[in-house]
């Protein structure tokens, strides 16, 4: 038997299994790159047990990605250029959390009215995450749509820059599936919506998913602006 590490405890022994939130110490905190595009650079000296250390944080909206679904159980890609890794990714539809006030659900709904070309009658939550939590304060809400009717071309929304060469095909999900696990799919929002699209498929079943407008009180927590 192994050890258990760490208090010697069993995590989530007793109770759930979850993050907390906690928050040491800031001495100052000051931007050191304000784009006014997507992204901010925070940089955060930190103190902690008599030390100090400097942490550059990418200060990020957030974002919501939509794994729709429709009844051959078939999944609704984008194929879209990355400039930062020089790739054209398979991806779900998803889009930026950047319009102040809009609900996150609405959000969702409108990517993929934008990106997919579709809408959808059944929503509900597939994941919550931080997506590269040891550098950045991006949060991400993977949805899942079913129920999906397409939308007629004279009313489709004509994407700008990358997204106006981004085509939409459908794939069975066992095969987005089996392409993350073959190393050929790379996209995170894709790889995290696939996975718990088939775990829930293959556990409790779609519909004992939290509903789509669930709340999503980690992301409240997130210190944006230290210095407001």
């Amino acid at each position: 038997m192994t050890a258990a590490r760490g208090n010697g405890r069993t995590p989530g022994a007793g109770g759930e299994l979850g993050d907390a939130p906690e928050r040491w110490p800031v001495e100052s905190s000051t931007f050191s790159l304000r784009t006014g595009r997507v992204i901010d650079i925070r940089e955060d000296v930190v103190a902690s047990g008599g030390q100090r250390f400097t942490r550059d944080v990418v200060v990020h909206p957030g974002a919501v990605g939509i794994v729709a679904l429709d009844e051959q159980e078939r999944m609704l890609l984008v194929r879209q250029y990355r400039h930062p890794v020089g790739q054209r990714l398979y991806e779900p539809p998803a889009g930026l959390l950047d319009i102040e006030g809009e609900d996150y659900l609405a959000a969702a709904q409108r990517e993929l009215y934008e990106e997919g070309h579709v809408r959808a009658r059944d929503w509900r939550v597939l994941v919550d995450a931080f997506t590269s939590p040891g550098m950045t304060t991006e949060s991400l809400r993977i949805y899942l749509a079913r129920g999906i009717t397409d939308v007629p071309p004279q009313d489709r929304h004509n994407g700008i820059d990358e997204e106006a060469d981004m085509p939409v095909s459908w794939a069975p999900l066992a095969d987005v599936v089996a392409g993350v696990f073959a190393g050929r799919l790379h996209n995170p929002t894709l790889v995290m919506g696939s996975m718990a699209a088939w775990a829930a498929r293959s556990g409790a079943g779609y519909d004992a998913l939290r509903p789509g407008d669930a709340p999503w009180p980690v992301r409240d927590e997130i210190p944006y602006d230290l210095l407001a």
